[in-house]
């Protein structure tokens, strides 16, 4: 096994990369004098992965929504006893998340790092379904999602969603309707198991107080080999349109929630990358706090603090979002097209450009200090197709120039939808 050794000439900072022979990838960085570990253990399996081929299929396979949010919940059950009872032996924070595009579990820790990465090798390839464990978990998670039904800032965000895009599954909740989890069983889940957590497409990412030797010795004795099954995934054609221009859903709520968001093409790997910075930089030049469009609608009583922004990015969307909560939305909207148009017209201020771009590479480069940062950055830029320290490289390369020239593509008022929630 070859252990490549990824550095950044900029900060010196470095990690290690080794491809296991089971197929998984494997990313280290030690962090002498840290005293923390934190471990995350990763399949490229989201909630918009329902279509996929592997050399086993002769055509795409169809499932329902919300398996993989399913799978990551089951997978905390085994045979003898619940997992998080494991970790609390060795003194380890445990979670798990799945998202549009990912699923990962985790844990940080102080001590025990070692004890606590055998657990988690150990349980995530250890699937164990039953159809009545199944019917148990319908019942919970079909509970979850009707709480977040009526959860006005869950609903304000999906609504958007639903409302810039036509057939990207990105529009459909992570967990999955009430329906579609009722077609869940446990030949589906094991299925859809040894579909996306074949280990070669998984990686785990290992960052703070660790040793790369310990962590592959570990891997050397857990890891079960897996054979490339040729995985693809696959989603219907989605129009460079949006959906419709507005939802608005009545809930009780105080002061109005509003999103709005400009789609764009999605990209990938160092395009993607190149074009996330460059939207967040943006984001900040067009709305950010330091804005004079900012400061006016907040002088005005039109924003308040929770007005904020995020570029929000996956594999085939890709779409900046503003939102926060106000008595007249539409007004914030209004407002904030016609400070585009204007900024295209008239130009960028390159002198605001070179603040925000400096501030931004301030802010990230300290991250490096934050083991929990380290990990997922290494994780998330493997799933993205770029190494870690390439964001680095581009925040610090790009130009007036190339900020400008995303101004058109990235806020586009063609392509613009708002997502309100009011009180009736």
């Amino acid at each position: 096994m070859e252990k490549i050794i990824i550095q950044s000439d900029r900060t010196n900072d470095k990690y290690y990369k080794i491809m296991h022979p089971s197929g998984l990838e494997i990313l280290v960085w030690e962090m002498p004098g840290f005293s923390t570990t934190e471990a995350l253990f990763g399949t490229k399996y989201g909630s918009i992965n329902t279509r996929f081929k592997t050399n086993r299929e002769d055509d795409f396979v169809d499932v329902p929504e919300g398996i993989a949010h399913f799978l990551e919940h089951k997978l905390f059950e085994n045979e003898d006893c619940d997992v998080f009872e494991l970790y609390a032996k060795t003194g380890a924070n445990a979670n798990a998340y799945t998202s549009f595009d990912k699923t990962c579990y985790l844990f940080s820790c102080s001590d025990n790092y070692k004890e606590s990465l055998e657990i988690l090798l150990s349980f995530v390839q250890k699937p164990y379904f039953t159809n009545a464990t199944v019917l148990k978990e319908q019942g919970i998670i079909g509970q979850e999602i009707r709480m977040v039904q009526d959860n006005p800032d869950w609903c304000v965000f999906f609504n958007l969603l639903k409302a810039l895009y036509v057939n990207h599954p990105v529009r459909i909740d992570i967990a999955g309707t009430v329906d579609s989890i009722a077609q869940i069983d446990a030949d589906l889940l094991y299925r859809c198991y040894h579909t996306f957590y074949n280990l070669n497409n998984m990686v785990l990412s290992i960052a703070g107080n660790c040793d790369v030797d310990e962590v592959l010795s570990i891997c050397d004795k857990l890891l079960q080999p897996s054979a490339d099954i040729s995985l693809e995934t696959a989603f219907l054609d989605e129009p460079e349109g949006i959906c419709q221009d507005e939802i608005i859903q009545n809930l009780p709520v105080g002061i109005p929630l509003f999103s709005i968001g400009f789609k764009s093409e999605p990209k990938s790997g160092i395009e993607l990358l190149k074009a996330e910075i460059a939207a967040s930089i943006l984001l900040s030049l067009i709305a950010g706090a330091t804005s004079p469009l900012y400061k006016d609608m907040y002088d005005e009583g039109l924003i308040n603090s929770s007005f904020s922004s995020e570029v929000f990015t996956g594999d085939g969307y890709f779409a900046c979002i503003l939102g926060g909560e106000s008595k007249n939305p539409h007004e914030i909207q209004k407002r904030l097209l016609a400070e585009i148009e204007r900024l295209k017209a008239e130009g960028l201020d390159e002198e605001r450009f070179d603040i925000i771009k400096k501030s931004k590479y301030g802010q990230l480069i300290r991250s490096f200090n934050n083991v929990e940062v380290c990990a997922s950055l290494m994780l998330n830029s493997h799933f993205t197709g770029v190494e870690a320290f390439d964001t680095v490289e581009v925040l610090a390369s790009i130009t007036f120039d190339d900020i400008n020239s995303q101004l058109n593509t990235l806020f586009d008022s063609q392509k613009v939808a708002i997502s309100i929630i009011k009180s009736k």
